[in-house]
């Protein structure tokens, strides 16, 4: 059963399912999270703003209740006349109403005429900020400020015994923050001469009004049962001294700390900063912002933290969701594989046997009748093409082996047939030469001794040919500039060129490396092609050679340096360039070439791991494009071009 096309088939669908569904779940769990964090987290900073909005109201209440104060007939009255009760009777219905902890009345003169708290002095003191901002600008002020014990002490009694102080930075001195207000008292209601100072204020720490009122304004109280309210929190430099966050005993954080990195990013730099945080054993996304006082300077901060479980819940259900999917999916796919695989077992079982036919060398299988379905007859037809091209392609090779074959015997053949008749021939030559250096013979037979040299030194040359094609000549590479090799190989020809009345023209390239060449060997390439551009030229035509570093047009990872030899001349039919580089053809005239040059020019530059290329059209010219690495690479590939 495991090994049926059905049970495959329809395993592969549930591979497919699960991979599918998982891929799914993964990246969609992902972008849920990601897009859930995002939205959380746009949410907390949108809850910042509003419980920005609450702390300064209350800034603003407060201001607002001191400014009515001191617009009324009676509060100027009283206060022009020094009547202490009826001003502490207005005060004191004043601090219920704003909910102010302090409140008092300094004068010009740096006295305190009178407290909410009762005690007066006769000198200002000097830990009292808010009025000593407005003595100093002439101006009302309303704000946050920072107040230490002694000023705790005097303005409020009662809160001083309450509350928890923390050492402010970086005197270290015990402080807290209140918000509060002044208000200057002038001799003609707005302007004149300045009489005294009205001022108010509310003790922020462990004050629970800011924090609640900024969670019922943002998130209102229709919270639903499984999610956890968020928090409001005010810090006074990194310690919480109003919140409505709970720690593990149900009771308000009032005391708990930040981390250092918070007071770095808003306290230290200023930043509206919002991010993932672990508080008091909780995950929360959390949004703080600075708090500054009213010389400017930044002493605290005002958090909103949103439970990072208020998402998490969104999250499993949609989890949930997407591992229902993925079964659902599953399910199918087992369905959609059972009713599918009945048509189709049976031209792939043919495919299957036929393939094994095909492997085993029969090229003509039976694939049975083609079906009815159209994507399965296109396999059954491509298959009926890959077995034909496999026919082709192994006829094709079985001529090229041949063909090979055929060539290293007569490459052989060629080797022994040459060192046979070359000694010989060296005798002939001395011989005739001998004979040529005597006087006692006629004209006629110097003549005819003469056509023996000249025919037995074109044989000889065929031979040179046949021994240079057939033996594998060592290599002696050495630092070679390709440049002055090819200027050297052109003064060879310079004069032959100019008899035949052609130019040859050689653009070096520049900045090209020394490479490691056989002098001799690459040389005679070199030469081979010019003298054979010289060949196919007329008198008037032209030679042009030029060196450039190139890649390898058969491999472009590799560096090297490409020759080009081209010329005007004849050029060559297209029939002939699949054939110039085997041995012993040639498109010369009988008698004036062997046909060897171009396949040991090949053999030279394959040896040294480069290519030849030619393109030549007749009427118009040829031209051979010979790269050589700059490091030697072994086993290049054979030309895919061909030349003369």
């Amino acid at each position: 059963m495991f090994h049926s096309m059905r049970f495959k088939l329809i395993f592969s669908f549930l591979c497919v399912s699960f991979v599918a569904g998982g891929i799914s779940l993964f990246i969609g769990t992902r972008l849920l999270y990601d897009a859930v964090l995002r939205e959380a987290t746009n949410q907390t900073r949108l809850a910042l703003n509003a419980a920005d909005d609450v702390y300064r109201t209350n800034i603003r209440f407060i201001d607002m209740a001191l400014n009515i104060t001191t617009l009324g007939i009676g509060f100027r009255t009283s206060f022009m006349d020094r009547n202490v009760p009826d001003l502490l009777d207005r005060m004191d219905r004043m601090a219920k109403n704003a909910d102010l902890d302090f409140t008092g009345i300094a004068l010009n003169d740096c006295r305190i005429l009178c407290r909410i708290s009762g005690k007066t002095e006769d000198e200002l003191q000097s830990d009292n900020p808010i009025v000593r901002y407005v003595m100093n600008k002439g101006a009302s002020i309303a704000g946050t400020i920072v107040v230490n014990r002694p000023f705790l002490e005097k303005e409020a009694p009662g809160r001083a015994g309450e509350i928890t102080l923390y050492p402010s930075q970086p005197a270290g001195q015990e402080a807290c923050l209140a918000i509060a207000a002044a208000i200057p008292i002038f001799e003609y209601r707005t302007t004149g001469k300045l009489l005294g100072v009205l001022y108010g204020g509310r003790i922020l720490n462990q004050s629970t009004e800011i924090v609640d009122s900024a969670r019922k304004s943002v998130f209102f109280d229709e919270i639903k049962s499984e999610t956890t309210m968020p928090a409001t929190s005010i810090f006074f430099d990194t310690t919480r001294i109003a919140t409505n966050m709970v720690d593990q005993r149900g009771i308000r954080a009032v005391g708990s700390r930040i981390g250092k990195e918070v007071r770095e990013q808003v306290i230290v730099r200023g930043k509206k900063w919002t991010q993932r945080l672990d508080d008091l054993g909780d995950q929360y996304i959390s949004a703080f912002m600075p708090i500054s006082d009213i010389f400017g300077k930044r002493v605290g901060m005002l958090s909103v933290a949103t439970p990072e479980s208020n998402y998490s819940s969104i999250q499993r259900k949609l989890m949930l969701l997407f591992i229902a999917a993925t079964f659902t999916g599953a399910l199918i796919a087992v369905g959609m594989g059972y009713v599918l695989a009945r048509p189709i077992m049976g031209p792939v079982h043919r495919l299957i046997t036929a393939s094994r036919e095909v492997s085993e060398g029969d090229l003509s299988p039976d694939i049975g009748p083609v079906s009815r379905d159209r994507e399965m007859a296109i396999l059954q037809q491509t298959f009926k093409d890959m077995v034909e091209s496999v026919k082709r392609t192994r006829m094709a090779s079985q001529s090229k082996i041949i063909h090979s074959e055929k060539q290293a015997s007569v490459g052989r053949l060629a080797a022994g047939v040459a060192h046979e008749i070359n000694n010989p021939l060296t005798g002939v030559l001395t011989y005739t030469h001998m004979l040529l250096r005597r006087k006692d013979i006629g004209d006629d037979i110097r003549d005819d001794l003469r056509v023996i040299v000249e025919s037995t030194e074109r044989v000889r040359k065929i031979v040179k040919g046949l021994l240079d094609f057939s033996r594998q000549s060592k290599m002696d590479p050495e630092p070679t500039e390709i440049n002055r090799l090819i200027e050297a190989t052109v003064k060879l020809v310079e004069n032959q060129a100019l008899l035949k009345g052609v130019g040859i023209h050689f653009e070096p390239g520049d900045s090209l490396p020394a490479m490691a060449l056989d002098r001799t060997q690459i040389q005679s390439v070199f030469l081979n092609m010019i003298l054979n551009a010289l060949d196919a030229t007329k008198p008037s035509e032209e030679i042009r050679i030029a060196s450039i570093a190139a890649l390898s047009a058969d491999d472009m990872g590799h560096r090297g340096v490409e020759i080009t030899i081209a010329d005007n001349g004849c050029g060559m039919p297209p029939e002939y360039l699949n054939q110039i580089f085997d041995p012993f053809f040639t498109t010369k005239d009988v008698g004036k070439g062997t046909g060897l040059g171009l396949s040991v020019s090949l053999g030279i530059v394959k040896e040294h791991g480069g290519t030849i290329r030619v393109q030549s059209e007749p009427g118009k010219g040829t031209t051979f494009f010979v790269w050589l690495p700059m490091e030697r690479q072994e086993g290049r590939h054979e030309s895919d071009g061909s030349g003369r």
